[in-house]
C-alpha cells in the first residue's frame, strides 16, 4: 500500500512539473504535438502505477526523455519559422471577405456543419455577417465580422471617455499578506496597518481580500463569521 501510494505521488509531481514546462495552455489549446505528448505521457506513467513489477526509474526514463524532446523541439521552434510550420501547422482561412473557402474546408475535414457551430457559439447565425473565419492551429475558430455588424467603440461614436481601467494588485488574500504585491505597490507593513485601521479591523486574518489599484483606491472585504 505505502508502495503504492509513493509511487503514484512521485509520477503526478512529475507528470505535473512536465504539464508546466508546456506553458499555461487549456486543453482545447494544445497544438498536436502537445497533445500527442499530454497522452503518451499519462499511458507510461499508468503502467509503473499499476504494475509494481515495473521499475519507477522505467517510468521516470521515457517521462523525462519526452519532456527534454519537447523542450528541444519548441526551441527549435521559436527559431526556425519552417519548422514551426511542420510541427504546429498554420491557420486556415475558411471564409475570406464573405465567401466560404470550400477547398480549405475540406483540405481541413472540417464540415459545414462544424462551421454554423461554431458561429453559433460565438453569437452569429447568419454566415452574411462574416467577412473572416480563421481556423487556428490550437482547433478554435476566429470570427471576424463585417465592420457595419460589430458594435460601435467610443472612438467611432465620437466620445471622449477617459480612461480608467485599472490592475488591481491583491494585498491580502484570505488573511495571507502578499508582501511581494505590498512592496511592489511601494507601500510597506505600516501603510497597510493605517488601511487595515481605516476598516476597523484589528489583523490581516480578518481580511478576506484587500486590493490597491493603480490610482490609489483601496478595496477590502471582511472575513464572514464561520457558521
Amino acid at each position: 500500500m505505502i508502495t503504492a501510494f509513493s509511487r503514484t505521488i512521485l509520477l503526478y509531481l512529475l507528470i505535473v512539473v512536465g504539464m508546466r514546462l508546456m506553458g499555461k495552455r487549456q486543453i482545447g489549446e494544445l497544438e498536436p504535438s502537445e497533445l500527442v505528448l499530454t497522452m503518451m505521457i499519462s499511458d507510461l506513467a499508468s503502467v509503473p502505477m499499476q504494475d509494481f513489477g515495473i521499475p519507477l526509474l522505467a517510468g521516470f526514463i521515457p517521462i523525462l526523455t519526452l519532456l527534454a524532446l519537447s523542450l528541444f523541439l519548441s526551441q527549435l521552434s521559436l527559431h526556425n519559422l519552417r519548422f514551426r510550420k511542420l510541427m504546429c501547422g498554420s491557420p486556415t482561412i475558411l471564409i475570406r471577405n464573405g465567401q466560404i473557402q470550400q477547398s480549405a474546408m475540406r483540405k481541413n475535414r472540417f464540415t459545414l456543419d462544424e462551421l454554423l457551430e461554431e458561429l453559433r457559439e460565438q453569437g452569429y447565425s447568419n454566415l452574411q455577417d462574416i467577412k473572416y473565419a480563421i481556423l487556428e492551429n490550437s482547433g478554435q475558430l476566429s470570427v471576424f465580422p463585417w465592420t457595419a455588424q460589430q458594435p460601435p467603440t467610443t472612438q467611432q461614436m465620437g466620445l471622449n471617455i477617459q480612461d480608467d481601467v485599472t490592475l488591481p494588485m491583491v494585498l491580502i488574500n484570505d488573511g495571507r499578506v502578499i508582501t511581494k504585491n505590498l512592496t511592489a505597490c511601494g507601500r510597506d507593513i505600516h501603510w497597510l496597518q493605517k488601511q487595515l485601521t481605516q476598516e476597523k479591523i484589528s489583523s490581516p486574518q480578518e481580511v478576506f481580500l484587500l486590493t490597491l489599484d493603480e490610482q490609489g483606491s483601496v478595496f477590502c472585504v471582511k472575513k464572514e463569521a464561520a457558521s
